[in-house]
Formats: C-alpha cells, structure tokens, sequence
C-alpha cells in the first residue's frame, strides 16, 4: 500500500485539500471603495461540504487498494469534486469587483491534478497486472 505511487498522490491530495479548508483563496473588495473580504470554505457551507467531501474521498481511497477498478471510480469522482470545488470557487469570485488569487489558492488547483495523477498510476497498476495474468 504505501510503496505504491497512487498512495503518494492520494495522500498528497487530501493534505492540499484539508489545508484550504482554513486558508484563503481570493481576496477582493465587492465594492471599488470597500474593505477587502477573502473567500474561504468557512465562509460558504457549499464550498466547505465540497472541500471536506474530496478530502475524505482522497483519503479513503487509498486504503482500497485491493481492489483497483473500484479505486479508479473512487478518484474519478474525487476528480470531479475538486473541479466542482473550483467552480464554486469560480462562481463566488465574479461577484467581486478587485482582488486576486491567494497564494494558498495553488492547494485547491492541485488537488485535481493529484487525483489525475493517482488514476493514470492505478491504471498503469492494472495494466501491468493484467499483463502478469497473460503470463500464468
């Protein structure tokens, strides 16, 4: 289990994702002469539920390795929750007016290509033991 690669990326995954639950990811003002206001899961229950629910999916799929083609479905819908994390991410940001990107935002656009990552591993794994299975 840990000596395998997808188990690298999965755990890698669920850190950068249960860290951008407490750090910033854009920050801006709503209005031109206004404070400056961050987005963070905290703030947002949709964002939060998202964040919390790929960084569960990363960290539970690393302990099914037995079984690849069900850890393979397990990423692919852990792939598209971190995209649904970003489009959240993307919707709550047009309403500002200035700001930018936090540089804690790079944790959340990792976490999909982890995911990617940990499935083209997984498959290169089934792969190759299918390959083992011509043999015998």
């Amino acid at each position: 289990m840990i000596q395998r690669i997808q188990t690298l990326w999965l755990l890698l995954a669920s850190i950068c994702a249960f860290a951008s639950i407490k750090l910033p990811f854009y920050y801006g003002s709503l209005e031109v002469p206004g404070p400056t206001v961050t987005i963070t899961p905290y703030d947002h229950f949709i964002l939060l539920v998202l964040v919390i629910a790929t960084a569960l999916v990363a960290l539970i799929n690393i302990f099914i390795f037995s079984n690849r083609s069900l850890q393979i479905k397990i990423s692919i819908a852990g792939l598209v929750l971190g995209l649904m994390n970003l489009t959240h991410y993307y919707l709550f940001m047009r309403g500002f007016k200035t700001g930018g990107l936090s540089l804690y935002s790079v944790l959340s656009f990792l976490v999909p290509v982890f995911f990617i990552l940990a499935i083209r591993s997984i498959y290169k794994d089934q792969k190759l033991l299918k390959s083992l299975d011509r043999l015998r």
